[in-house]
């Protein structure tokens, strides 16, 4: 499922949209292949006819249940889990049936940091945690995808939306400046 672009603002434009990595998907492919095994193994080792069959039934009932539960819904969640960063916030969206999502403004982010474990280095996946002013503090992104990228990025993006919206020194002498002299103040957002 793509992320639905009506959400973002006018002059809003999406600078990385990932998923968690595909490590989350190496479970759900195991459940499959053994499910298909064990079916397989039944047909060829149950006897046929009366019980046999009956068993084979089961067996197959019982892996389509497993793969239902520990393939597909795994693969669900992954493929509806969006990290989106744009020029102005973090959007995390997850859900299935229901769904959840959090922004977080450029403005609000106070702090970011990554962790990987030996075989997230690896992989080349981690976690990356964005600290923001508010009640709900911090936001844990997990399994993302070459993370360090992805902070280094969510670092850049903090700075230039800070430079953008910040007056620099000589803004601010020409603003005072045009104060002093009893000017009225110009527009300086452009």
């Amino acid at each position: 499922m793509a992320f639905p672009e009506d959400v973002l603002t006018k002059d809003e434009h999406v600078v990385l949209h990932l998923h968690p990595h595909w490590k989350a998907l190496i479970r759900p492919v195991l459940v499959l292949l053994l499910a298909v095994a064990a079916v397989a193994a039944g047909w060829v080792l149950l006897p046929e006819g009366g019980g046999g069959t009956i068993a084979l039934y089961v067996l197959a009932g019982l892996c389509l249940v497993l793969v239902l539960w520990l393939g597909l819904w795994p693969l669900l969640v992954w493929r509806t889990t969006h990290y989106l960063f744009t020029n102005d916030r973090v959007m995390l969206q997850e859900g299935i049936f229901s769904r959840d999502r959090r922004d977080l403004p450029l403005t609000r982010i106070n702090d970011h940091s990554m962790h990987q474990q030996f075989v997230e280095r690896l992989l080349g996946c981690g976690t990356l945690t964005i600290e923001s002013a508010g009640e709900r503090g911090q936001s844990v992104l997990r399994d993302v995808p070459h993370v360090d990228r992805v902070q280094t990025r969510l670092y850049e993006l903090v700075e230039a939306h800070h430079d953008k919206h910040s007056l620099g020194d000589g803004e601010m002498r020409e603003i005072l400046a045009d104060l002093r002299d009893g000017k009225p103040l110009r527009d300086t957002s452009s």
